[in-house]
C-alpha cells in the first residue's frame, strides 16, 4: 500500500508556488487554493484510513474467528476428554481425585488455545500509516483552543 504524499511546493493545479505568483494573487484566489489543497489532503487521509481499516479488519476478523474456534474447540475437547479420563481414572482411584486431574488437564488445553489466539491478536497494529500521516499536518491547521480570543 502506498501513502499519498505531496511535494511541499506542490499546489492543487500541479504548479509550484512562487513568490511573484503569491504576491500577484488576490486573497480570494489564495483562499481557494488553500481550500482545494485542504480538501485534497482530507480526501487522501480518509482514503488512507479506509484502506488501513480494511486491512486491519481482516486481521482482527481472523483473530476473532480463532478466539471463537479456540473457545468452542477447547470446550468440546475438554468435555469429551474430561468424561473419558474421568471414567478411566474412576476405575483406579477416588472419583473426586479423578475429577481434579481432569480439571487440570482442561486448564492446560485452554491455556494453549488462549496463547495461540493471543499471538494472532498481537499482530493487529491499528492505523499506523494514517496516524503517522496525520501527525505531519502542519500545526497551523490544528486547533489551539487555549490561544483563541474572541
Amino acid at each position: 500500500m502506498t501513502v499519498p504524499t505531496q511535494d511541499p511546493g506542490y499546489q492543487a493545479t500541479g504548479a509550484p508556488h512562487h513568490a511573484d505568483e503569491v504576491r500577484s494573487s488576490s486573497i480570494g484566489e489564495l483562499m481557494r487554493e488553500v481550500t482545494t489543497d485542504l480538501s485534497t489532503l482530507m480526501r487522501q487521509e480518509v482514503e488512507l484510513a479506509k484502506a488501513e481499516i480494511r486491512q486491519e479488519g481482516k486481521k482482527a476478523g481472523k483473530a476473532a474467528g480463532l478466539f471463537g474456534g479456540a473457545g468452542f474447540g477447547g470446550y468440546m475437547v475438554a468435555l469429551f476428554v474430561s468424561i473419558a479420563i474421568w471414567q478411566f481414572l474412576d476405575n483406579v482411584m477416588d472419583s473426586g481425585l479423578a475429577a481434579l486431574i481432569v480439571a487440570v488437564i482442561w486448564a492446560v488445553v485452554a491455556a494453549v488455545l488462549y496463547s495461540k489466539a493471543k499471538q494472532n491478536a498481537e499482530r493487529i497494529r491499528g492505523l499506523k500509516q494514517t496516524n503517522d500521516s496525520v501527525q505531519r499536518i502542519p500545526d497551523a491547521l490544528k486547533p489551539h483552543p487555549e490561544g483563541v480570543t474572541r
